[in-house]
């Protein structure tokens, strides 16, 4: 993937693709399975320039076919991808830098775009330094409880070998939480804050004693 190593490198206007409980991260994966025209195009076009493309949440789920946008969003570069036999492509984006919607352009293409600020997130284009400062341990005892309050299960094994960032970020964007949630996590201001406020989440969804059961969080 190319190297971003300042903001001025990002293009001051980006496609969006507004989804509801969609998050996308700095250096995180997001798969997404393409089969709107509208979106088919945007990503068509994406490859024919820079490949990047930003995630952005509604903000408010029930405003129709054109709702408000979030404030805040991610931009990701398509780093993979295939099509289906019926049409349909099979995307992976991966995180570069949160952005803060200017305003929303007119424009002729059927996808939205959007004039994108990045100056507010530089420090997503450096490294995570934070992670030690992240209670790691408070945050897999908070899922341990409630996947076994879920009736859900984890390879455990495999969450004790990934890093802390990747660790903090996978759990955000798997965690079976409501948008607005989703969109906090997104805007948190650091890994720290992020790992803090998904432990609150999940400590606050055990109280409510609501969640999908019987199900494998991979």
């Amino acid at each position: 993937m190319k190297p971003y190593q300042t903001i001025a490198e990002l293009p001051p206007v980006i496609p969006v693709f507004p989804l509801a409980g969609a998050l996308l991260l700095p250096r995180a994966d997001l798969p997404l399975n393409i089969f709107e025209p509208r979106y088919l195009q945007m990503f068509n076009d994406a490859i024919a320039s820079n490949r990047l493309i930003g995630m952005i949440q509604p903000a408010n789920e029930d405003q129709g076919d054109v709702p408000a946008l979030a404030q805040i969003g991610c931009v990701g570069r398509v780093t993979s991808f295939s099509e289906t036999d019926d049409d349909r492509l099979l995307i992976t984006l991966t995180g570069i830098c949160r952005f803060e919607v200017v305003e929303e352009l007119s424009v002729s293409t059927p996808y939205r775009q959007v004039e994108a600020a990045y100056h507010n997130f530089a420090s997503d284009l450096v490294a995570e330094t934070r992670a030690r400062s992240v209670d790691r341990d408070a945050l897999v005892k908070a899922f341990r409880q409630y996947l076994e309050a879920n009736n859900m299960t984890a390879n455990w094994d495999e969450v004790a070998q990934v890093s802390t960032e990747n660790l903090v970020n996978t759990l955000s964007q798997l965690a079976p939480y409501p948008a607005a949630e989703k969109q906090a996590l997104l805007e948190a201001p650091d890994l720290p804050a992020r790992a803090d406020m998904l432990i609150a989440l999940t400590e606050l969804a055990l109280t409510r004693g609501s969640g999908p059961r019987g199900k494998t969080l991979q």
